[in-house]
């Protein structure tokens, strides 16, 4: 792939700088400048009788499952009104008002758009395919050059072409790589021998990401599992270094989402006072309790770790068959001691999954559907702190929904195929 060389990017971020960049990102430059973009029409749509506003859209006649409740409402309707559900629930408690396009859903299942807590957007295609797969909201899991700062200004001025995203800027990790070259003011690092370990180090990548507009903030504490030359059990951070990432993340405002799988590394990041721990194949006992009694979330990434098992590398997919069952079992003992879940595919490369895989492996694990579905809709949404936005069908929550063919409550895996998506009132 060429990239056109360019200026590097300013360490302040601005409205403009982000535009263009998400412009470039998009190729849509011209769409971005030319009003609001259109939507496609999904299938069994019917346009009312004059032009509707953009994010203006009726679902009409489908099954309505609040994931919250567990409710089921049948011939329900959702109307939402630039952007926002404006009313759902049976179709005689809803006013219908007239003229709005419409979306067939008799003889479907609706649900909110799902909620994907670990993914790495890094392009705009890789965006949309997360959009038309289910995940209408996400939490990045970092990029190399800031692509998913980019990603998140770009669903705000086009929300159907990617989900609404948290962004976790770039990775603090001892190793920087090329991500040196993604700010000015990272490239005096690289000089550093021993890398990004030094407390003074780990506050400067913090704060950069921060100054460039970063949500979350992004760290490990382990090895990675999808690179055979690696150990994911190898500590790479320490409990007073990770300890220093939260204190800076903090001090912005912001929580950490870390890398783990052993049970020491996990221990060490759950007491630094993360905010949700991903991966934690080997996560203890004694962790689990501290996680629920902190409200740290789990994002076991069942889908990113089940995927190693079909490697045609032999340490991966052996490490695949060793961890994914210590992995399963970590997430049904945090279901049952009540440990906040969510779901996270780790999606990354192009090769974007369903959140439903995710969600059909939570129920393979051991979850009740109904709480497998929660992980992405309200415990997700919680965790990225879009409580009243995302993760429900209800007043004033974002005009976000999925229709699936089937009873998800039955069979979760529809989710992994949804007939229908739409995206902030818009049909995807």
């Amino acid at each position: 792939m060429c990239v056109e060389p360019a200026e590097p990017p300013s360490s302040r971020l601005t409205r403009r700088g982000v535009l263009a960049a998400s412009a470039v990102l998009a190729g849509t430059a011209t769409a971005l400048g030319s009003g609001a973009p259109t939507a496609s029409a999904a299938s069994g749509a019917r346009r009312g009788a004059t032009a509707s506003r953009a994010g203006d859209l009726v679902v009409e006649g489908g099954t309505l499952l609040d994931p919250a409740t567990g409710e089921v409402t049948e011939d329900a309707v959702v109307v939402i009104r630039e952007g926002v559900v404006r009313a759902a629930g049976a179709r005689n408690r809803v006013d219908v008002p007239e003229g709005v396009q419409r979306l067939d859903a008799h003889g479907r299942w609706v649900l909110p758009g799902l909620v994907e807590a670990h993914i790495h957007l890094n392009t705009a295609e890789e965006a949309r395919d997360a959009v038309r797969k289910g995940a209408t909201s996400a939490r990045s899991g970092s990029t190399n050059f800031y692509q998913d700062i980019a990603v998140r200004e770009l669903a705000r001025q086009a929300p159907e072409l990617a989900p609404r995203l948290k962004a976790a800027g770039i990775f603090v990790t001892p190793d920087l790589g090329d991500t040196v070259l993604g700010d000015p003011d990272l490239t005096p690092l690289a000089r550093l021998k021993d890398g990004v370990r030094s407390a003074e180090a780990l506050r400067r990548v913090v704060e950069v990401n921060l100054g460039r507009g970063a949500d979350v903030i992004k760290t490990r504490v382990n090895e990675r599992a999808g690179l055979p030359e690696q150990d994911p059990l190898t500590q790479v951070y320490s409990y007073e270094q990770l300890s220093e990432v939260v204190a800076a993340a903090k001090r912005g405002g912001k929580g950490v989402l870390c890398h783990s799988y052993s049970e020491k590394g996990c221990d060490d990041a759950v007491r630094a006072g993360i905010r949700s721990l991903e991966h934690g194949a080997f996560v203890g006992e004694r962790t689990l309790h501290e996680m629920r009694r902190r409200g740290t979330y789990f994002t076991p990434t069942l889908t990113a770790i089940a995927g190693l098992v079909d490697s045609d590398d032999p340490v991966l997919a052996e490490r695949g068959r060793t961890y994914l069952p210590a992995l399963k079992k970590a997430v049904r003992a945090a279901h049952e001691l009540g440990v906040p879940l969510a779901a996270g595919t780790d999606s990354s490369g192009g090769e974007i999954e369903p959140i439903g895989r995710e969600v059909e492996l939570m129920v393979s694990a051991g979850l009740p559907a109904l709480d497998a579905i929660r992980t992405a809709t309200t415990g997700a949404a919680h965790l990225l702190g879009l409580d009243g936005t995302a993760g429900r069908l209800t007043r004033g929550a974002a005009g976000d929904v999925l229709l699936v063919d089937g009873d998800p409550l039955e069979d979760v895996s529809v989710l992994k195929s949804p007939v229908g998506v739409v995206r902030s009132g818009f049909a995807v």
